[in-house]
């Protein structure tokens, strides 16, 4: 490759200019991804389970608070949506997205939730890198108190009129079930700007958005079969775009890459950026979701922007635990990459 820049390049890098001029709503479960440390000190005398001595614990957003801090520090203008709970890991989510830079007033803060809260424990001998052993969910029940879900709805009409793009992050926690998708969808498509759906469980729930970003398995467990090929995940991938009314689909496949399809185009296959091996993929569908929307707010076409995404979310996938990335960090990575 020559230090000439490519015609591909300079578009992606102009793309990347704009993000600091765009504003973004994100409206969606927010997750408090806490990574406790530890290192094994002997085994237990009551069980045969190793001792861990505590050495610190770190708590980040995750869920639909992960996207915000993502298009945060990717340049953006941010604001979200959400609900947290009266409580340690809601403070601690709340500190660091502020400290993020994300407009937190439509993050509404109850005493009647608790704050979803992901707790990984990373064990390791003195010396030696810490690996997950263990992952314990403290869920926050489904939202049903009917003041906190007019409130919501209130923040997305006010927030929804400036924002050039929407982002709809379902983790199944309920701010972002269908009724409030579909509310949120119906307020920034009055402004005809991109709305985006990231549903874990649920996509055949968010029809006429403009876009998601599901993973392969999301679309086999979907469509309730598995794909032994891209052009057998292609032509099922196009009917689920055709039924749910979105103008492209971007399904992303880990090591191999990503699938765009398109309404009227045809199908484009993008090859994985950087190591095939990743280090850590927590949270990489957030990242991915948050480059993929900001480049779409930023007059992208739908190949530029998930070519962007995959950039993303290849340099965060080599990153540890709950990460986000920056906007120079993605055009250092599409200026030295071969195209």
């Amino acid at each position: 490759m020559t230090l000439d820049r490519t015609i591909l390049q300079e578009r992606l890098l102009g793309i990347v200019k704009r993000f600091p001029q765009r504003r973004i709503l994100v409206v969606g479960d927010s997750v408090a991804d806490q990574f406790i440390f530890g290192a094994i000190s002997r085994v237990s005398r009551e069980a045969p389970v190793f001792i861990l001595r505590h050495e610190n614990t770190d708590t980040v957003p995750g869920g639909a608070a992960n996207c915000a801090l993502n298009l945060a520090s990717l340049g953006a203008s941010v604001s979200l949506i959400s609900v947290c709970g009266e409580d340690e890991p809601g403070r601690a989510l709340v500190a660091k997205l502020e400290a993020g830079g994300v407009d937190c007033s439509g993050l509404l803060i109850s005493d009647k939730v608790k704050t979803t809260t992901k707790a990984r424990i990373l064990a390791g001998h003195l010396h030696s890198t810490r690996q997950q052993v263990i992952r314990i969910d403290y869920e926050c029940k489904q939202l049903k108190d009917q003041a906190l879900r007019e409130r919501l709805r209130e923040r997305v009409l006010e927030q929804a009129q400036p924002a050039d793009a929407v982002v709809i992050s379902d983790y199944g926690y309920g701010v972002a079930d269908a009724e409030m998708a579909m509310f949120t969808r119906d307020a920034a498509t009055a402004r005809k700007v991109p709305v985006l759906a990231d549903s874990r469980f649920s996509l055949s729930n968010f029809a006429e958005f403009t876009s998601a970003t599901p993973n392969q398995d999301e679309v086999e467990k979907l469509l309730g079969r598995e794909f032994s090929s891209a052009t057998e995940l292609e032509s099922a991938g196009e009917e689920l775009r055709e039924r749910l009314g979105y103008r492209a689909l971007l399904i992303t496949r880990g090591g191999e890459g990503m699938l765009l399809l398109e309404d009227g185009t045809a199908a484009v296959h993008i090859d994985a950026i950087g190591a095939r091996e990743p280090v850590d993929v927590t949270g990489a569908g957030d990242t991915v979701m948050a480059a993929y929307a900001l480049a779409l707010a930023s007059d992208s076409s739908y190949p530029d922007a998930a070519r962007l995404a995959n950039y993303a979310g290849g340099l965060v996938v080599m990153k540890r635990g709950t990460a986000s990335i920056t906007a120079e960090e993605l055009a250092n990575s599409v200026l030295h990459s071969e195209m």
